[in-house]
């Protein structure tokens, strides 16, 4: 992103937080004459200590001169979370939050390291897939395949995980709440996209979802950022039936551009025995 692209991106963010909070918990009356969801904007400039002008300022995109103390300000009266504080300081371009946009060394997708393969492979009862900053898969053991779908077969240019939840049948068939399995990816995608906000990619990458499938504009504009989802997912096997597991995201040691998401079955279900004969079906015993 360019800097007015990156305004841009900020302003939208601070808004759709902004209509997330509910006034009454704030300690403002939630009737009157209000024709949006959420605190007004002078509101939140209320509760931030700056003046409306300013406040307006932001979130219109505006390129005004901002500090980490003010930014601290804001994200306290809109309540971001860790990684929301720092997707906004990203996009401000506020160093002293790590604000400074990342490069990447190379667009090719990040290698799977061997001895990560191996580790994949001992999660036998365990779904797991690796991906990069840009959601491109970069390894999946047997459990996954048998899971969601063969990403063998899928073509290189198309082994992306946002681009195969919106455009696989199979997977959307999975997942009992598709959108939520959806939301949980697209706030690790917001994640990299704060992070490496000078990488024109991932302006290209959205702009081409929103043209292929008209149910990612909605969901990407909710604007949830995590470096780390965790959340409960069921999902409707067509062998195995009803299976419910805990998503895990971990960033692999000494490799920043690596996530594993690692899908436990879920304490107190039949998931896990259901996952020992579904492997035990694929090899044949």
């Amino acid at each position: 992103m360019n800097r007015q692209e990156r305004l841009k991106a900020l302003s939208e963010f601070l808004r759709s937080r902004r209509m997330a909070l509910l006034p009454e918990e704030h300690g403002f009356p939630a009737g009157g004459r209000r024709r949006t969801p959420g605190l007004r904007r002078e509101e939140v400039a209320q509760l931030a200590g700056v003046s409306p002008t300013w406040y307006t300022w932001l979130e219109q995109g505006r390129d005004i001169r901002v500090s980490s103390s003010v930014l601290d300000a804001v994200a306290k009266a809109l309540r971001l979370n860790a990684d929301e504080k720092r997707y906004m300081a990203a996009l401000a371009g506020d160093a002293a939050e790590g604000g400074e946009p990342e490069r990447s060394a190379s667009d090719e997708p990040a290698a799977l390291p061997v001895p990560l393969g191996r580790i994949l492979d001992e999660l036998a009862g365990c779904p797991a897939i690796v991906s990069d900053r840009r959601c491109r898969i970069a390894g999946w053991n047997e459990a996954a395949a048998r899971v969601f779908l063969d990403f063998g077969s899928v073509p290189t240019e198309e082994r992306n995980m946002i681009t195969l939840l919106f455009t696989r049948p199979e997977l959307q068939r999975l997942a009992v709440n598709w959108e939520q399995f959806v939301r949980g990816y697209l706030a690790l995608f917001r994640y990299y996209y704060g992070r490496y906000a000078d990488d024109d990619w991932y302006s290209r990458f959205i702009e081409a979802m929103e043209r292929r499938d008209a149910r990612f504009a909605p969901l990407w504009e909710e604007s949830r950022v995590s470096a780390a989802p965790e959340v409960i997912l069921e999902f409707r096997h067509a062998r195995a039936g009803k299976m419910q597991f805990q998503l895990t995201s971990l960033q692999a040691q000494g490799q920043p551009d690596l996530r594993v998401s690692i899908y436990t079955p879920a304490q107190g279900t039949a998931t896990e025995r259901k996952m020992r004969r579904l492997m035990d079906e694929e090899r044949g015993g």
